[in-house]
């Protein structure tokens, strides 16, 4: 398998990467055999913590699929990928707009860029977690070892969930349908040697779920249940493995498991939701933040920020430095806009439909000196007329949600750590699983008592049916959460379509694609089908939406 062998030589270049010899390679370089390495892991625990290091740097690694492509710098890019595609995130057809293929939906063929970066980059990370799984102790009681063997589980969970989601359509209705090839430490020879047919969506979640079971018996085993400390955050501890099932269960409408998940990570993650006040000014840029429970953590060493222009920062935040600030804006759907109160603070998230700034904070942010066209700014403009006249004169929806690195405006430093969960999530999670579960009173109180205490003191859910309280969820979820790369997967798991009418896109991308269209999963990478010769029944041909008015 051809494909296979290209990603296993992609996981062991990206143990190199970390600075620490990978465990597939001996030191002078010549190849070992698995039992050769299991000798050293053991002999040697520094080589099974440069596996889990490797596990966390893939997450944000530059160029392993294409060497010079700039939208290649790990999961985050995949997040803002999905983002651009749906409805929430408004954004031009420009070249700078690195996602314009996403606006557009021409990336829905088996050779788009997308599609390999996604592939590559879960599996790829596939292949590091099987490689530190066959490599450790399963029996054994050591703590950092059952650490060690839970993230390696539990990290796989997550990539075989983000794969499930994008190559297929829901659990719910699908799960028959071909998902996608199931490769573990136990198979990994054959599939090498022979290729290995796409699994059913049903056997794909029951892969999932017996590796984050696995994962949370570890974790809990080992005393890591959650944490505070920002360098921890790379790593999953057992409240985010009960998170990450909460998600796999809200798929599969198993709701009161999802419940108890949630709350069991609310319980022990040690995280606390951001309150009304904290996020009076811009935010989300560090990992040390307290409602982050998993995040990708980036240092100003890491390529994907010495590149300058090729990680999040630049191509999400208005307040930062690249593409996002020089044309490539990310702007809020008016329809889901206008749904938001005056008193919830999230409305500063945005610059307002009268191109205001409604964060009296933005403007108190420093400006970097080093950028010699910015500093004419200082002591001269409010932030609103700043981006005013950065924007061309049309600054009205855009994000000011992120904050840039250090806080310090349009620095050419992009290294802001980017979430992967936080704790605002399972109350979500609780509010929408208790009323689909046979509760819409308590579910709509949840939602109540968590908006009220920490968004909107003069919010109150009135729905009363457990569809309402459903909706009601889907749409704060889509405020909470907007750009954090959860929207799509909300989106695809309720089967609600696209529907970008009156978003604020222009016209020639403004479309209305019903749910269940082919052109909502992804195709499978062409050298996949080139080099797997069992893969058996791919995603049926898509065709790119018309607009609509």
């Amino acid at each position: 398998m051809k494909l296979l062998n290209k990603i296993f030589s992609i996981a062991v270049a990206g143990i190199a990467m970390v600075g620490c010899n990978d465990l597939d390679t001996a030191p002078m370089g010549s190849t070992i055999t698995s039992d050769q390495r299991e000798e050293v892991l053991g002999g040697n625990p520094a080589m099974a913590e440069a596996g889990v290091n490797t596990i966390a740097s893939n997450f944000k690694q530059f160029g392993k699929v294409y060497a010079d492509e700039h939208t290649d710098f790990g999961y985050p890019s995949i997040m803002l990928a999905l983002d651009v595609r749906g409805a929430d995130m408004v954004s031009a057809y420009t070249g700078y707009n690195r996602y314009y293929a996403q606006v557009a939906y021409s990336d829905i063929t088996a050779g788009s860029s997308i599609t390999n970066i996604i592939w590559y980059t879960m599996y790829n990370q596939i292949y590091a977690c099987n490689s530190l799984i066959s490599s450790l102790d399963k029996e054994s009681t050591d703590k950092t070892n059952m650490f060690y063997l839970g993230q390696a589980y539990a990290v796989r969970a997550f990539d075989y969930h983000v794969l499930a989601q994008l190559y297929q359509h829901t659990y719910l209705g699908n799960e028959t349908k071909p998902c996608v090839p199931i490769i573990t430490e136990q198979n990994e020879a054959e599939a090498a040697a022979n290729g290995m047919p796409r699994a059913s969506v049903e056997d794909v979640y029951t892969q999932i779920l017996g590796d984050i079971d696995t994962a949370i018996e570890l974790l809990e085993n080992s005393g890591r249940l959650g944490t505070t400390s920002r360098n921890d955050k790379k790593f999953v501890t057992a409240s985010t493995a009960h998170g990450l099932r909460a998600r796999v269960y809200m798929c599969m409408g198993r709701w009161d498991e999802a419940a108890a998940d949630a709350q069991y990570a609310i319980t022990n993650s040690k995280a606390t939701p951001y309150s009304f006040d904290e996020l009076s000014a811009p935010a989300f840029n560090s990992g040390s933040e307290h409602s982050w429970m998993w995040s990708v953590n980036i240092e100003p060493s890491d390529r994907c920020v010495t590149t300058g222009i090729c990680n999040f920062p630049s191509m999400m935040g208005s307040l930062c430095y690249g593409y996002a600030s020089v044309g490539g804006w990310r702007r809020v759907n008016q329809n889901l806009y206008r749904t938001l109160s005056k008193t919830d603070v999230r409305s500063g998230w945005w610059i307002d439909e009268s191109g205001n700034g409604s964060y009296a904070g933005i403007a108190s942010l420093p400006v970097s000196s080093s950028l010699s066209k910015q500093s004419w700014y200082k002591g001269q403009m409010q932030c609103d007329e700043y981006l005013y006249y950065l924007s061309g004169g049309s600054s009205s929806y855009l994000q000011v949600k992120y904050a840039p690195y250090e806080n310090l405006m349009y620095q050419s430093n992009n290294a802001c750590d980017v979430p992967l969960m936080r704790v605002e999530e399972m109350y979500h999670i609780i509010a929408e699983a208790q009323a689909m579960g046979g509760n819409p009173s308590l579910g709509a109180q949840t939602l109540t008592n968590f908006v009220q205490t920490y968004r909107d003191p003069d919010y109150v859910c009135t729905e009363a049916s457990a569809e309402g309280v459903q909706n009601e969820v889907y749409r704060q979820r889509r405020i909470e959460f907007w750009g954090e790369g959860l929207g799509w997967y909300d989106m695809m798991r309720l089967k609600r379509g696209v529907d970008r009418r009156g978003a604020g896109f222009a016209a020639a991308q403004t479309y209305n694609i019903p749910a269940g269209d082919p052109c909502l999963i992804f195709q499978i990478p062409q050298g996949e089908q080139n080099g797997n010769p069992l893969l058996g029944e791919i995603n049926p041909a898509a065709t790119r939406p018309s607009a609509v008015k």
